[in-house]
Parts: C-alpha cells; structure tokens; sequence
C-alpha cells in the first residue's frame, strides 16, 4: 500500500470503570489509547496510529488497507 495524505482507520472508544475513555483500533493489533474526555481519547489514539504507522513503515513491514465504512438504516 502507497501512503497518501490520509489514511483512515476505524476506532473503537469505551468508557472504563474508572471513567477514563479507551480507545483501539481493531485493524492494528495493540494500538490502544486513553483519555480523560472522549476527544482527549481521540486526539492520544491518533497520536498512537501515527507511531504504529511509522514503526511498520521503519521496519518495512505492510501498512494495513484505509476502511471505507458506511451506516445504513432499515425499517425493522
């Protein structure tokens, strides 16, 4: 895969029992982050994909595919 400006990863956030927020990212295994607030969770787990990104990138190893997700809604 060519890197562009933008790659897309889909992320998983979750409020612990402690009230801190989790995030992950299912696509990169061990990429995890926290924050204090929903978006400080997503502005660490940023910061956590571009160090996973370059670390594969140092060790010339394959950068998983960018996601392309839609939400439909149906009539139940």
């Amino acid at each position: 895969m060519y890197l562009t400006d933008h790659i897309k990863f889909r992320i998983f956030i979750k409020e612990d029992e402690d009230g801190m927020f989790v995030s992950e990212v299912p696509e990169l295994s061990g990429c995890i982050s926290q924050g204090d607030t929903r978006e400080l969770a997503i502005t660490n787990i940023k910061d956590a994909i571009s160090g996973y990104i370059a670390s594969l990138k140092k060790h010339d190893e394959p950068i998983p595919l960018s996601i392309d997700e839609k939400t439909v809604e149906i009539h139940v």
